[in-house]
């Protein structure tokens, strides 16, 4: 691989992460300390980049030298930061996903799988009330805060600037083209949540549970609709009127573990949860090519349910709607 390369290598990695709405070269000749004409002139291939450029463009754009020169090391780098109540703002952290979402939309082939272990994230904000109480649940007893040691859970402290912002992941989200991994564990952590804050006597009656039930029933109405439909839709929407092609498929063995593969114009990109909340990034080729068939051998072992396989779909989402039924008609409200 020839110096010349791995330069052009180097600054195409660092215009995808500018972006298209910023000047690579402005923002390249303010960081070295050279003026707009050496910027270009580097970009353009026709003078090279010193070392300490070289170390200073890898280090303020995170950008691996290892996978520039195509050297395949043991480890794997992995991009993320690690969140807690210090430095966890609900808000920042939404606004994250938006924007990244909004990233993998700027491309024109685009798919995200995603391997659930639970409720995705995205499907919470279709409705207000399972966002509220998962909005709740993350700052009270993940992180919890210290503004909410005593507080009850209630539907109305869920801010509405924060459900603006859920909804335009949503939106987003909503945009691409997707792939799920679904299993009957996958509602399984919601029930234990709300068991868990009703043990505690964390709601302010049983009526908010109820509530919450009722608003499970009609999101998961509103998932079968979409699998039947094979595209995404406004949740409420009369029309149905399709946004992106959504694949649901339905494995009984296997559980996910909230894992996501996207794929852009060609290019890979994994998240990998861990504690919960966090995640971590790559764009590592061998870590994504290896991410990527794992999807697609759990894919031949599961039912597909959108569109076709109208008895396992009708199977999967009776089995859970039986749940909600259940722990709803036990609450004496």
């Amino acid at each position: 691989m020839t110096t010349g390369h791995i330069q052009e290598q180097l600054f195409k990695s660092i215009k995808d992460k500018i972006g298209e709405n910023q000047s690579a070269v402005e923002e390249i000749a303010k960081l070295l300390e050279i003026s707009t004409d050496s910027a270009y002139r580097r970009i353009r291939g026709e003078k090279s980049v010193t070392l300490d450029e070289l170390e200073v463009l890898c280090t303020h754009y995170r950008v691996s030298l290892d996978r520039l020169m195509n050297i395949q090391p043991k480890g794997v780098l992995f991009q993320g930061e690690y969140l807690d109540r210090n430095n966890f703002q609900f808000e920042e952290y939404v606004t994250s996903m938006m924007h990244n979402l909004a990233y993998m939309n700027s491309f024109k082939e685009k798919c995200f799988y995603y391997l659930c272990k639970d409720l995705p994230i995205f499907h919470q904000y279709h409705i207000r009330e399972i966002a509220a109480f998962k909005w709740f649940f993350y700052l009270k007893t993940y992180f919890q805060f210290p503004g909410f040691e005593k507080k009850k859970f209630r539907f109305a402290d869920h801010p509405d600037e924060l459900f603006i912002l859920e909804r335009k992941v949503l939106d987003l989200y909503n945009k691409i083209p997707s792939v799920e991994m679904w299993n009957l564990e996958n509602m399984n952590m919601f029930f234990r949540q709300i068991d868990f804050y009703r043990d505690a006597q964390l709601f302010e009656s049983d009526k908010d549970i109820y509530i919450l039930y009722q608003a499970m029933e009609k999101l998961w109405d509103h998932l079968e609709q979409q699998a039947a439909l094979g595209y995404k839709f406004n949740y409420g929407d009369p029309d149905r009127k399709p946004i992106g092609e959504i694949k649901m498929y339905f494995n009984e063995v296997l559980l996910g573990n909230n894992d996501m593969l996207v794929e852009m114009d060609g290019v890979r990109m994994s998240y990998v949860t861990h504690t919960t909340i966090n995640f971590m990034l790559t764009k590592d080729v061998a870590f994504n090519d290896n991410m990527y068939h794992h999807i697609q051998n759990q894919m031949k072992r599961s039912t597909l349910i959108s569109e076709v396989s109208e008895k396992e779909r009708a199977r999967f989402f009776r089995i859970i709607r039986d749940k909600i039924l259940n722990r709803k008609n036990a609450l004496k409200v």
